[in-house]
């Protein structure tokens, strides 16, 4: 395990997520006031990207069926997906964003 530098935290804003390529692994960092965090990048219920979606109180929500993702746990909140979104240890140093890096 280590850290990935994933880019600048400034590029992150409270409504639009940010797709990273983590060594082949698709994932989106999301800002939820000041903490940041990371998730797979693929809806549970149909695993399709999540680009597009929106956030809102601390939740990503698919930009096709609705379906709602906790950022803090990846918890699935509403239908049609019922399961969790992983989510990735994020950290911030000298204002960039890293991200450890998954077994």
């Amino acid at each position: 395990m280590g850290w990935v530098d994933a880019g600048g935290a400034a590029q992150i804003s409270d409504s639009t997520p940010l797709r990273v390529d983590l060594d082949g692994l698709a994932l989106m960092v999301v800002r939820c006031g000041e903490e940041i965090y990371a998730l797979d990048d693929a809806c549970t219920h149909d695993g399709e990207p999540l680009e597009g979606a929106e956030v809102e109180s601390c939740e990503i929500v698919c930009p096709r069926h609705g379906a709602r993702f906790c950022l803090r746990t990846g918890a699935a909140l509403t239908p049609p997906a019922y399961e969790p979104l992983r989510t990735y240890a994020v950290r911030i140093e000298n204002g960039r964003i890293l991200i450890e890096r998954p077994d």
